[in-house]
């Protein structure tokens, strides 16, 4: 049997996974993000992963970027590719607990991603910003971070809107490799 446009309709038993006209984008990795698995306790700099990343060699922890208070790191959830994190190495939840040196650094190395990813991927526009709090949006709420977003033209499209989906057309440790590689001081 097939629809108004000449899909087939599955009239069999409804099994998930059965063939018809749809293309899929299977992202089951977002289950994690979703669920809120991994999100440490506010307080609890042990389970944070952005106080573990720096204790990583740069390739396992994602960093692109180390500097003296702060490092940059990818979005293990990206929204584009490139999405860039700046986050002090310091566990503090609040802009204003900030050291000067570290409000000054993390300042330095959102510029210097945002030239890198210019040099890079050339991206039409960027977002930048922090969510400070669980009701901000901040996915780790306990340790403040910087989101910087390449953006281009026409990158979102209706996935979002209707999949719940995002397509990334690259894997992240090819964006470390490129970006860590890269880097515009």
């Amino acid at each position: 049997m097939t629809d108004a446009v000449g899909c087939d309709i599955e009239t069999t038993d409804g099994l998930a996974g059965v063939p018809d006209c749809f293309g899929r984008l299977w992202t089951p990795y977002r289950m994690a993000y979703i669920q809120g698995d991994d999100r440490p306790p506010s307080t609890d700099a042990r389970q944070c992963p952005f106080c573990r990343a720096p204790g990583l060699s740069d390739e396992a922890g994602l960093i692109v970027r180390r500097g003296e208070t702060a490092f940059v790191v990818m979005n293990l959830y990206p929204y584009s590719p490139g999405h860039l994190l700046v986050c002090p190495y310091r566990h503090v939840a609040e802009y204003t607990s900030l050291t000067r040196d570290e409000t000054f650094e993390l300042a330095e190395l959102t510029q210097e991603a945002l030239r890198t990813l210019q040099a890079v991927s050339a991206p039409a526009g960027f977002n930048l910003g922090v969510n400070q709090g669980a009701a901000a949006g901040a996915g780790i709420a306990g340790h403040l971070h910087q989101h910087v977003v390449p953006r281009w033209a026409g990158d979102t499209n209706f996935l979002p809107i209707v999949a719940r989906t995002r397509a990334i057309p690259q894997l992240l440790a090819d964006a470390r490799d490129c970006l860590a590689n890269g880097w515009v001081k």
